[in-house]
């Protein structure tokens, strides 16, 4: 792309919008870019961009462009609060994720209340949103977080540590990365898109095996549900999120394997999102 001089902030912001760059996405990446606040960009429509910003800013326009999430161009994204490192080695925490953690913190306060140090596991980790944003709210619970990605546990340590929360990380395959432990509490978002889905070409940024298993989308959510008696103490409780078609499919799933008072959460735009249930 041939750069040009370098021209003033609202030059910039046009040539964003001639690109298909969502306006606030272009603010956002042009106030990164100049280390300033979005406010300043509003004031300052007619000052000049530094050659090498302008570079800066319109090597992220292309990024952007092409599609890649705001995220990895900001290199973080807010969770519950928490702002998390993210890169493509992981999936971007979804809002619609902080469900999972709300329910999730429901129980730690509740039915599980008298338990002094809850046990919790967050199967298939990415960023590590789920288990910091669970330890954040609850620090007497012992937390553990599993991938199958070397890449990503190696960004949700370091969340963890720069966070300053104490969660324990280990690779393996779902249950096989525990193949002792059990637990009051369980929780998971594995992939549950199907193959073929019209949704994930607009997702090819973010890794594959944490969008779509393959198959129906149900494979992940079958082998969790189904090794889960094995490593639940008794009253333990199962969390996952899925499909908004699939919510029957897992209810039906963890009523197979015993779970009593199964029930279907609905996310921030009315969906079924998140089904679980106790032993």
């Amino acid at each position: 792309m041939n750069c040009g001089p370098a021209p003033t902030v609202a030059a910039a912001l046009a040539t964003a919008r001639t690109m298909g760059v969502d306006r606030l996405d272009a603010q956002w990446l042009l106030a990164r870019v100049l280390n300033r606040p979005r406010s300043w960009l509003l004031a300052h429509d007619e000052a000049p961009l530094d050659a090498d910003l302008w570079r800066q800013f319109q090597g992220h326009l292309v990024r952007r462009a092409g599609g890649e999430p705001l995220a990895y161009l900001h290199g973080e994204k807010e969770f519950h609060g928490l702002t998390l490192s993210v890169t493509p080695a992981v999936l971007v925490p979804r809002p619609d994720t902080e469900l999972l953690v709300d329910w999730a913190l429901e129980l730690l306060d509740g039915a599980l209340a008298e338990v002094k140090s809850p046990q919790v596991a967050d199967l298939g980790t990415g960023s590590g949103a789920i288990a910091l944003a669970v330890k954040n709210c609850c620090p007497q619970a012992t937390v553990m977080a599993t991938d199958n990605s070397q890449s990503a546990l190696a960004v949700a340590e370091a969340n963890a540590v720069r966070l300053g929360l104490d969660v324990g990380f280990v690779t393996g395959s779902w249950w096989a990365a525990l193949p002792v432990r059990r637990f009051h509490l369980v929780l998971s978002n594995p992939p549950y898109i199907a193959a073929g889905d019209p949704h994930l070409p607009a997702l090819r940024h973010e890794p594959a095996s944490a969008l779509t298993p393959g198959g129906d989308g149900l494979g992940a959510l079958q082998e969790i549900v189904h090794g889960a008696p094995h490593h639940l103490l008794p009253g333990g409780w199962l969390l996952l999120e899925h499909g908004f078609e699939q919510a029957e499919a897992v209810q039906r799933l963890l009523r197979s394997e015993g779970f009593a008072g199964v029930e279907t959460r609905h996310d921030l735009g009315g969906q079924p999102r998140c089904s679980g249930g106790h032993r």
